[in-house]
């Protein structure tokens, strides 16, 4: 038989097999290793997975061959939250913070996501493309083969569409996936601080439909959070977003509890992200209503805080949880998701079996592409790393450098 790619002697092939569901509970463990394993792709499909010895019988003078003798192989990261589309970094308030001034203390004061909207209205379409190009080129370096990216910084209709528009053309452009969410509900920008009702007018019967009309947004997000979207203005918001046909993700009960969980379920969201003030309540509305828990561990350790989100209680509820960066020019500009499952591991107590489950499949649900990517299976697109380490273990145990050799990308070497 003939095949493009033979990927063989993988000392661990995770192959992450297993029900076509997001994975709960006990199912959060299981990697369905391989050892000595071998992959076979071609096209853009992986079209048999087993034992080296027993796939090299079946396959001659394959186009490729690659050895992973001694190597992890495992699906790509997928990246359910980012925000990379931006112009300057805001590595001044990390100092801010470290000197004690707190996130909130930061945003009231001209600073946080309001100091990023100037940058990018002021900045041109090519130039914000080419300074997320770079972005990108890293965050895929480190293992990401697909990524969620939200708008969020132009907080105007034409800058709001000016980012959809870079993050379209990025994913026109780049080798790996990339999926836009609009999230002109990030902040209240300062002209409107007054007068909020008429920013929640413009984005909800002008922003949204032109976007819409447009089709430069898969999904609609909102910062609900104590010092930003309220409840009900996020209730009023996203059901006018679902009317228009997006689907819904939310970020929910960051800093405060406020109920942001229970609305996410209320909502139908496909996912709520950071939950590090999340209830049991809201723990149990999330599961019964099917939303998936992203959790973001980056940003509560780049904040300098403790309130990490309670993945192990989430798990043993039965929630699905995944993981993302929250790459982003403030409140966490990590690149890696290999660090995230480090901390995902020290600080949230996942096992390192769950923080990958987490990075792969159960992140490709909550894009809506769990049936497409996010396990090495027959019939799945063939996006894959060769981790140069002995064992899953090592992953979130060697951290500061990248454990990444060759990320493939639908059948193709792309580092």
């Amino acid at each position: 038989m003939k095949a493009d790619l033979l990927i063989i002697n993988a000392k661990e092939l995770l192959t992450i097999a297993g029900s076509n569901t997001p994975r709960t509970r006990s199912e959060m463990n299981k990697l369905g290793i391989i050892n000595n394993g071998a992959i076979v792709v071609k096209e853009d499909k992986i079209i048999d997975v087993g034992y080296t010895e027993d796939i090299v019988k079946k396959y001659d003078n394959p186009t490729k061959i690659i050895d992973a003798s001694n190597k992890v192989v495992m699906p790509g990261f997928v990246d359910p939250h980012t925000h990379p589309v931006f112009k300057q970094t805001r590595e001044d308030e990390f100092e801010m913070r470290i000197q004690g001034k707190s996130y909130v203390e930061i945003s009231q004061s001209g600073g946080g996501i309001r100091s990023s909207i100037a940058g990018v209205r002021e900045t041109s379409e090519d130039e914000l493309y080419k300074l997320a190009e770079k972005r990108i080129n890293k965050i895929i370096s480190n293992g990401t083969t697909t990524l969620e990216a939200k708008s969020g910084y132009g907080l105007s209709t034409e800058s709001e569409i000016k980012m959809l528009k870079v993050i379209k053309k990025l994913n026109e452009n780049l080798s790996i996936d990339i999926i836009p969410t609009f999230l002109g509900a990030h902040e209240f920008p300062i002209e409107y601080k007054d007068n909020k009702e008429k920013y929640i007018d413009i984005l909800m019967n002008e922003m949204m439909p032109k976007i819409k009309e447009m089709n430069l947004a898969e999904y609609c997000d909102i910062f609900t959070e104590d010092h930003v979207y309220s409840i009900e203005q996020s209730r009023r918001i996203l059901n006018k977003a679902k009317e228009l046909g997006f689907k819904i993700r939310i970020h929910a009960d960051e800093i405060k509890l406020i109920g942001g969980a229970e609305l996410a379920a209320e909502v139908g969201a496909v996912s709520a992200d950071h939950l590090g003030a999340a209830s049991d309540k809201g723990i149990k509305a999330m599961r019964d209503n099917g939303v998936i828990a992203i959790l973001l561990p980056g940003t509560i350790f780049s904040l300098g805080m403790k309130s990490y989100a309670r993945a192990r209680d989430m798990i043993e509820a039965g929630l699905a949880v995944a993981l993302a960066t929250d790459y982003n020019p403030g409140s966490c500009n990590c690149d890696s998701m290999q660090f995230i499952i480090t901390l995902a591991c020290l600080q949230m107590k996942m096992t390192p079996a769950e923080a990958i489950i987490a990075s792969t499949i159960n992140a490709a649900y909550s894009l809506g592409l769990g049936d497409k990517i996010g396990s090495l299976e027959i019939g799945k697109k063939a996006d894959i790393l060769i981790m140069d380490m002995p064992s899953y273990q090592y992953l979130p145990y060697h951290f500061g450098s990248n454990n990444v050799e060759t990320v493939i990308k639908n059948g193709k070497v792309i580092k």
